[in-house]
């Protein structure tokens, strides 16, 4: 579908139908209106170049605006790969690239497009390139695309029959095949924070091309969406819409604009939600309950609370970073695997977003729950602390010391230190810990999963440590 080829649009290239859903009518239309994505917004920086056209050294000089097709004058536009959860800007970039650069812009989704498609886009824009006319490709979630699919489109990328922009959830380095990566410029784009939803709430709210100030909302219903969405803009805005819908239908009589409330949000996400407010009461109510039963190895109450969590709204990065923190609180070393578990959900809830990464947290919080547990780093890292808190900190022994400056050893720095590898089971008797500690006891391994097997052992190599 040729978007920009469409009967009527705005002043901005894009379609200016006022039917058109609120998240297509709120679309940027330049990169100052673009939220989040600070680090690819830098002055200079590539995604800069691509979006706004470069001017010649007459038009600088002179101060006149860049002209549509100043790129013919400079560099050639790159192809892109735009990785990113879902709603952060993907299809957004692609319409502002084609603009900047003055382009023809072509959109295909690799859900229902083939080879077939592919090959008719290029053959027209091979045509209409003879012509002086230059043609932008955007194809969503490449990822769908197979690597014949995606092998298609290497003699148009190389050849500059097309440039290509293409957009995908998964990480490029697996989903993208390497010919076509390696001509492409990859561009991360990070989740939205909930400060960059609010605004993108707030400017739909009151923008001409939105809902014009047509309706109002609480503060609570406003935080609503903004939870629900987690990082999508799009179902923010798709969110509002609905609920803007349902109170206009109403009506209310009254001379000022219907309010949003937040049941107007629950039912507009046909979903009951449970009300976190931002004091704190029922959201640190929830989230204490799903620590605590994590730590009390309740799996199926874990599954219930992160389900209320999920169902609210919550912000899917935030579980996750609890769901850390107590792989090593709670857990530590009587499974040392759980927090390799529970930083690789982490890391993919970042990549994926909802609803998908609901699967992913309860994967890692059911390996918290289950697991054997272990508070003995947590105890060690505290009194630990609160030992050097106290004063407790005396000189570091001298043979521990640092050996490898000039006039080091002449202090006497690293005299009489015993290197354990010289010694049977890597282990050798002497003084690590400063004078007044000795013999301290911070990590104390329980007799729960693998710190069982630990303690045998740490038993043992302490023997050996104190025979000085």
């Amino acid at each position: 579908m040729d978007l920009f080829e469409s009967a009527g649009t705005d002043d901005a290239g894009l379609p200016a139908d006022s039917h058109a859903p609120l998240a297509v009518r709120m679309r940027p239309r330049t990169l100052d209106e673009l939220e989040g994505q600070t680090h690819l917004l830098t002055p200079g920086s590539p995604l800069r170049r691509l979006v706004e056209p470069s001017r010649t050294t007459e038009q600088v000089d002179s101060g006149a605006p860049a002209r549509p097709n100043a790129h013919r004058l400079g560099a050639s536009l790159s192809s892109v790969v735009l990785w990113g959860p879902p709603g952060t800007g993907k299809t957004t970039l692609a319409y502002l690239v084609a603009r900047g650069s003055g382009r023809r812009f072509v959109e295909l989704s690799a859900v229902t497009a083939g080879v077939k498609d592919v090959r008719a886009v290029v053959t027209d824009a091979r045509r209409r390139l003879s012509a002086g006319e230059e043609t932008v490709l955007f194809i969503d979630e490449v990822h769908r695309f197979s690597r014949s699919q995606q092998d298609a489109l290497l003699p148009s990328v190389e050849n500059r029959w097309v440039t290509l922009i293409a957009a995908t959830t998964e990480n490029p380095s697996f989903s993208v095949v390497s010919p076509l990566l390696s001509r492409s410029l990859l561009l991360t784009l990070h989740p939205l924070g909930a400060d960059d939803i609010g605004r993108l709430v707030d400017r739909a709210l009151n923008d001409e091309r939105g809902l014009a100030g047509a309706v109002r909302i609480t503060e609570e219903a406003r935080e609503q969406i903004v939870r629900m969405a987690g990082s999508d803009a799009r179902k923010a805005l798709t969110v509002l819409e609905a609920a803007a819908g349902t109170v206009l239908a109403q009506g209310t009589g009254a001379s000022s604009p219907p309010r949003i409330e937040v049941a107007d949000v629950e039912q507009a996400a046909d979903v009951a939600a449970v009300r976190y407010d931002r004091a704190g009461d029922q959201h640190y109510d929830v989230v204490s309950a799903f620590i605590k039963s994590m730590r009390g190895s309740d799996p199926d109450a874990t599954m219930h609370y992160l389900a209320r969590m999920i169902a609210a709204g919550e912000d899917p990065r935030y579980i996750a970073r609890r769901i850390v923190i107590h792989a090593a609180e709670d857990i530590g070393l009587a499974d040392p695997a759980v927090l390799s578990t529970a930083v690789a959900a982490q890391q993919a809830v970042a990549m994926i977003g909802m609803p998908e990464s609901g699967l992913i947290l309860a994967q890692a919080a059911l390996a918290v729950a289950t697991a054997p547990k272990s508070n003995a780093v947590t105890v060690a890292l505290s009194e630990s602390l609160a030992d050097v808190s106290a004063g407790r900190a005396a000189a570091v022994p001298a043979h521990l010391r640092d050996a490898h400056y000039a006039g080091a050893e002449g202090l006497g720095h690293g005299k009489d230190y015993r290197y354990p590898h010289d010694f049977p089971h890597g282990v050798v008797g002497q003084q690590y810990l400063p004078e007044g500690l000795e013999g301290s006891r911070y990590y104390r391994p329980t007799g729960n999963g693998f710190e069982k097997q630990l303690a045998s052992r740490l038993e043992a190599v302490r023997r050996i440590l104190d025979e000085r």
